[in-house]
């Protein structure tokens, strides 16, 4: 950038008067005779080395041009590249790099007539040598000084021999003078003498200028230096760093203002050494310091200085050390707030992973007062609302009972309320107005408070003797809900709890208690969930002789399911065996396992088949599938397994059928254990197959096991897997229902069950066949006195001679329907259970109908009296027609 010089006229008079005086200063006349005595001995040193340094480089230039030729015309392979079809193609690099390693200014290397193959100047290449090269093809080295287009410089040109000695080629090299320097060596008594007579003219020079000092000086008065030492004290203390200066033996030569103060340096410090001085060995150690020291901490009473340290001697300087001092104690201890601050931020990091695993509000809580021992808390309790603990809102105010849920402590021993203990808040105490107000609170010094030994006195003095000196209680407030309260204590860690660990605590707390009341959120509507689900699930096994069973049920840990079973009794001392599963979890899985068993009655109660029992459940999962799509609540009904199963102990006939349900085991009694091939079927929902049906002849005792998908599968293991040990833990023939429960589900049951489970297990049992009695009917009217005759003897000889005359009459009207609207064969039968069952059974599949008869109707009044007498009757569809059923209480 160009710069702009203004001069006034005025000016130049005044510099020069200036400049005049200046020379005629001593200070002027002495500078002016020192130019002139270097200004001669530059002159004579630079002559001397003039003259010898031509002579050196020129020699050096010739021997380094030589060598550099004769290396590279005596390297492998240049006399193959020469007598190659191409020799510059491979002697171009090659010149190339050995001219840049050598530090030359070129390598040429030409054939016998002078004609250059290499050269750093590519379009040289092919042209004729500019020099004397002909006596190098005698196999001479030839050696000249040329003025080059790049300055003077010495060549050599050396011839190329092959291996008979003939010259093949020849290679020059060559280098600037300026390239080469010497220094001189030869001409030792030039340069001493220069250097004494420079000597000497120094020495006159210098006594003349002592001789004029002496006379000018007189003049000279104290102030100008007075003046001088002046500014460099002020200077030197009124810096707010402190300046030590250490003599080379050890002792203090100079201490300003600020080190005395630092240090604590006595008046006379100065000149003494700096063992003695009264100073710390770390202080001592430092400042006399022979290596350099940066940044060092040094703890003086109750500061903090940071020390640096540099030798003087450097550069020639005296020896020594200086040292310089800053009061860093303020810097610290905002430092510390800094990494305390960090510190607390990793702890509320860490405590959002730790804190709220789970949904369980016990552990939540554990977790709380696991996190903040013992990085921030010597002990930390935690008193959750009683109403907290069951799902409930408590009132919100210190009132409300609490129980302590969590300690975290690091000893054992702590005077502190046990888990689990009850605690009921006083109205005067700190943790009373803490919950009131919604406020935490700290008290940095409990041995000087009383209020909150009013809690509970004795254990407040316990607590004083364990050394527990400051507490912080904060309220556990979420959403506006009062959960409990934290209490963090600290007693083996001096600093007491302030203003910041009481902002902390509030932070670390506030997000605890979050995660707190979504446990209590998922508490209540998980006992929600588990009210509604075991309202829905039976409670018992109804009375009935045709199976001996036992039942487990066990939800899952993550939430209720739709499991479920049923024994339901029906008609002819007949049984219905039924478990399902509805897929998912929660309130709307409950629900609708509550509406499939609730259908699975009704449908029993017709006494339909399990093939069209599980057709009609199908129908209806894919109704409350639709239900639930139309309404938008996006609770879809994705399915719902189920397994129905009907055993007759007539008969010993076991009718099943599945809709996409794991198959049942059955244990025979010998032990052997089989699993029956039943088609799956589609899970009920999905619709658009039938279902189909087995028929399993069981032997008396056989037991049948029904379970759900959570007793034989789960993440860590296969169906397979868990059929087998099904398998295995079920071969035992001597085992009751109750027994092979237990037996299962010690060897199934997950440690963690993700899914529910229902078990189901029924031993079979068969109907004596003294019990039963079965007569064949002709169509004709007249028969039926001839059955009731038949009957009244058999209930004479079960005992039961006060029900002939219901059974006769329940009897006349059921065969008589038979006889007018059926069809042959027609059979009747009683069978001796819990009631006593008549059946009617015939080929047709016309049903009577209960009806009102009018006053003048002849008849309808049969199945009115059947119903007024009988406890229960029906009619049943079978493949060969319907049985017309009713059942009668036996008198006790």
């Amino acid at each position: 950038m160009a710069r702009l010089t203004v001069r006034s006229s005025g000016a130049q008079p005044a510099g020069r008067r200036r400049w005049i005086r200046g020379i005629r200063s001593v200070a002027g006349q002495v500078f002016a005779l020192q130019v002139v005595v270097v200004l001669l001995l530059v002159l004579a040193a630079v002559l001397a080395l003039v003259l010898e340094s031509e002579h050196d480089s020129t020699q050096e230039a010739r021997n380094r041009s030589v060598a550099v030729a004769q290396t590279f015309a005596n390297s492998p392979g240049i006399v193959a590249a020469l007598r190659s079809p191409n020799p510059t193609a491979i002697l171009q690099p090659r010149a190339e790099a050995a001219r840049i390693s050598s530090g030359v200014d070129f390598i040429v290397v030409l054939n016998t007539d002078g004609i250059r193959y290499t050269h750093p100047k590519p379009d040289r290449i092919g042209k004729k040598f500019v020099g004397n090269f002909e006596p190098a093809l005698q196999g001479q080295v030839i050696t000249e000084r040329i003025i080059g287009t790049i300055g003077p410089l010495v060549q050599a040109v050396v011839p190329v021999r092959d291996t008979d000695g003939t010259v093949v080629g020849l290679v020059s090299a060559g280098i600037t003078i300026t390239k080469v320097s010497g220094v001189v060596n030869g001409q030792l008594p030039l340069i001493l003498g220069a250097a004494a007579v420079a000597l000497a003219l120094a020495t006159v020079g210098a006594a003349l200028t002592s001789k004029r000092l002496l006379r000018q000086t007189h003049g000279l008065g104290p102030s100008e230096m007075t003046r001088m030492y002046e500014h460099h004290d002020a200077v030197l203390h009124a810096v707010r760093e402190g300046v030590v200066i250490v003599g080379g033996d050890g002792r203090l030569l100079l201490a300003n203002d600020e080190a005395r103060r630092l240090l604590g340096l006595p008046p006379d410090a100065e000149g003494r050494s700096v063992a003695g001085l009264g100073l710390s060995s770390r202080a001592v150690q430092l400042l006399a310091s022979e290596q350099a020291v940066s940044d060092e901490v040094l703890p003086a009473g109750d500061r903090l200085l940071v020390v640096n340290v540099r030798p003087t001697d450097r550069n020639g300087g005296p020896p020594g050390r200086v040292a310089t001092l800053r009061d860093s104690t303020e810097l610290q201890a905002l430092s510390d707030k800094a990494e305390a601050g960090r510190r607390r931020l990793r702890l509320l990091y860490e405590a959002s992973v730790a804190i709220g695993t789970t949904l369980d509000v016990v552990q939540t809580a554990q977790e709380l007062a696991r996190v903040a021992v013992p990085r921030f808390a010597d002990f930390v309790s935690v008193d959750l609302a009683v109403p907290v603990l069951r799902g409930e809102e408590p009132s919100g105010t210190s009132g409300t009972q609490m129980q302590r849920v969590a300690v975290s402590a690091i000893r054992d021993d702590a005077p502190l309320y046990p888990v689990g203990e009850p605690i009921t808040i006083i109205p005067s105490t700190p943790q009373a107005w803490s919950l009131d107000t919604g406020q935490g609170v700290f008290d940095p010094d409990l041995a000087s408070s009383t209020d909150w030994k009013v809690q509970d006195p004795e254990r407040a003095d316990a607590m004083l003797e364990y050394g527990v000196h400051s507490v912080v209680r904060v309220p556990l407030l979420a959403r506006g809900v009062l959960l409990g309260i934290a209490k963090f204590w600290r007693s083996e860690r001096p600093e007491r709890f302030d203003e910041d660990d009481l902002s902390f605590a509030e932070e670390l707390v506030t997000r605890a208690a979050v995660c707190i009341d979504n446990a209590r959120r998922y508490t209540r509507e998980h006992a929600m969930a588990v009210t509604l689900q075991h309202s829905l699930l039976p409670h018992g096994l109804p009375e009935q002789n045709a199976v001996e069973a036992a039942y487990r049920y066990l939800p899952a840990q993550a939430g209720v399911g739709g499991d479920w079973f049923d024994v339901i009794p029906l008609p002819g001392a007949r049984v219905a065996l039924v478990v399902g599963d509805v897929v998912g979890h929660g309130l709307h899985a409950a629900a609708t396992m509550g509406r499939l068993r609730t259908a699975v009655h009704n449908f029993s109660t017709l006494d339909l088949p399990p093939d069209e029992v599980l057709g009609h459940l199908d129908e209806l999962v894919g109704r409350i599938d639709q239900d639930q799509t139309a309404a938008g609540s996006g609770d879809d009904v994705t399915g719902a397994t189920c397994l129905y199963a009907i055993y007759d102990p007539v008969t010993r006939l076991c009718t099943m059928a599945r809709a996409g349900h794991p198959p049942p085991a059955l244990v025979h009694p010998d032990g052997t254990v089989e699993f029956p091939e039943l088609p799956a079927g589609p899970p009920l929902g999905v619709g658009g197959l039938p279902f189909a049906t087995v028929e399993l002849r069981l032997p008396e005792g056989s037991r049948l096991v029904l379970y759900t998908d959570g007793l034989v599968e789960d993440r860590e293991r296969d169906i397979d897997d868990g059929l087998e040990r099904l398998r295995s833990a079920l071969k035992n023939a001597d085992r009751t229902p109750e027994e092979t429960c237990e037996a299962v589900l010690e060897a199934l049951l997950p440690a963690h069950p993700t899914d529910d489970i229902a078990l189901l297990v029924a031993r079979t049992n068969v109907l004596p066949a003294d019990r039963m009695a079965e007569w064949d009917v002709p169509s004709d009217p007249a028969a039926v006195s001839e059955v009731r005759a038949e009957v009244s003897r058999k209930l004479a000889s079960w005992g039961l001679d006060e029900t002939a005359f219901v059974t006769e009459l329940i009897l006349s009207e059921l065969v008589t329907n038979a006889i007018r609207y059926g069809a042959e064969p027609i059979k009747v039968r009683l069978l001796l259970d819990r009631t006593l069952i008549c059946e009617v059974s015939d080929t047709s599949d016309t049903s009577p109908h209960l009806r009102y008869a009018a006053t003048m109707d002849e008849g309808g009044r049969g199945l009115f009296l059947v119903a007024q007498f009988a406890e229960r009757w029906g009619t049943r569809y079978t493949a060969e027609g319907k049985v017309i059923w009713s059942e009668q209480p036996l008198q006790a």
